[in-house]
């Protein structure tokens, strides 16, 4: 696996008995139990069984957010104004929490999305002037930053800000800040609110726009010494995959600036796509979008393939299927499992690449003085040796001596 070996790192441990002693000539078993890479995908359900208080609907949900957590290590929340805050001073705080515990005390790491948005904004900022929005904007990055510090690590900070200030398809108080500060003006001063706020958090700026136009915000946001940790590009392909020519050239244009590159919301269908000729896809509004025998297959030989493209490219950090099941957003059969739960192929398909080629499991032998080496891929691990276990991690070439406990 030589395209993957800056996924990997080796290790040389010396493994101690019960009682100390070097535990000589002795069977090992090492097992991968985590990734250090992302591999996500979008957590809402999590949020929703918060909230239920209906057994059935419970029962549904547990059932659908274990099979999640037998694929995936790291969770998007939601945190739309207007859905976080419907009304000013009223917040989900309460269920959003819940499910943030939820998610990390089952090992997964947690992104918010998004704390700037021209869409899904709180109407009610349209009482205020301009000046007054942009407080409200920056108070509302510190609050929800501050109160999940610890537990959210990775917020996209302000999202599609390439076409905010044109946005035209109604009034939004985001798009009038944004018209006022312009672009850089804007992002520069939420980057700074959550910088601020969390020092230690990876602050993502996100946007559907792969083309240019993207390019020259990053890099003129990047002059402008905003604090951007890692640059987010979503990949919703409801009108069919972008294919490697494609892929390979946003990684190669993106790559330039030197920064971690998470795909952030990615998303293959596996019915009939959605027509070309949409432009926005949330023209595309239908009663039934069903997912097809042969779609799934497509989309299954899609996602492995675009998977380990990303998997391979040493600057992308994270990966997140945006919707776990079928009939999401735009009712669109996008899921790695259908609505009733039953697992699709593409499901199956990541289930080998994650937990099978991308994973290391491995029995080996201890040297006369309790040594052992190997190489494996970055995460966390467990040993067990003659009825004993120990834990470690693998993040960096090292040297680790582990004591062996019942």
């Amino acid at each position: 696996m030589k395209a993957l070996q800056h996924r990997q790192a080796s290790a040389r441990l010396r493994i101690l008995d019960f009682d100390g002693t070097p535990a000589a000539n002795r069977p090992v078993t090492v097992d991968q139990v985590s990734h250090r890479f992302l591999f996500g995908c979008g957590a809402f359900d999590a949020v929703a069984l918060m909230q239920t208080q209906d057994e059935d609907r419970r029962t549904f949900l547990k059932e659908r957010i274990d099979k999640w957590f037998s694929l995936f290590n790291y969770g998007t929340l939601p945190f739309y104004w207007g859905r976080y805050e419907p009304e000013e001073g009223r917040t989900a705080y309460t269920e959003t929490m819940a499910a943030v515990r939820y998610l990390r005390e089952r090992g997964a790491a947690v992104k918010g999305h998004p704390l700037c948005w021209h869409t899904a904004c709180a109407p009610w900022l349209l009482k205020y002037s301009n000046g007054e929005i942009l407080s409200r904007q920056l108070e509302r990055i510190r609050r929800d930053v501050s109160a999940y510090r610890g537990v959210i690590g990775l917020w996209d900070v302000i999202n599609e800000v390439v076409i905010m200030p044109d946005f035209d398809r109604y009034d939004n108080a985001i798009t009038r800040i944004c018209r006022d500060r312009g672009r850089v003006g804007l992002v520069r001063e939420v980057f700074a609110a959550a910088k601020e706020t969390d020092p230690g958090a990876v602050l993502l700026i996100n946007d559907f726009n792969t083309g240019k136009a993207y390019e020259d915000l990053v890099e003129a946001l990047l002059e402008a010494d905003a604090p951007i940790g890692a640059i987010g590009i979503q990949s919703h392909q409801h009108q069919g995959y972008w294919g490697l020519e494609k892929l390979n050239d946003v990684l190669y244009r993106f790559s330039r600036f030197g920064l971690p590159i998470h795909f952030t919301e990615n998303t293959l269908i596996s019915g009939d796509l959605m027509p070309s000729h949409i432009v926005d896809l949330n023209d595309w509004q239908v009663a039934k979008w069903p997912s097809t025998q042969e779609g799934e297959e497509r989309q299954a030989r899609e996602m492995a393939e675009m998977y380990s493209v990303l998997f391979a490219h040493p600057l992308v950090e994270a990966i997140t299927t945006w919707d776990f099941n079928d009939g999401c957003w735009l009712k669109a059969p996008s899921g790695l499992v259908r609505e009733d739960n039953s697992e699709k192929p593409c499901y199956q398909a990541l289930m080998r690449l994650i937990h099978g080629d991308w994973e290391t499991h491995l029995d080996l032998m201890t040297d006369k003085d309790g040594y052992l080496s190997f190489t494996g891929f970055r995460g966390g691990y467990t040993l067990g040796c003659d009825g004993g276990q120990a834990a470690f991690d693998l993040n960096e070439d090292a040297d680790h001596q582990v004591k062996l406990t019942r």
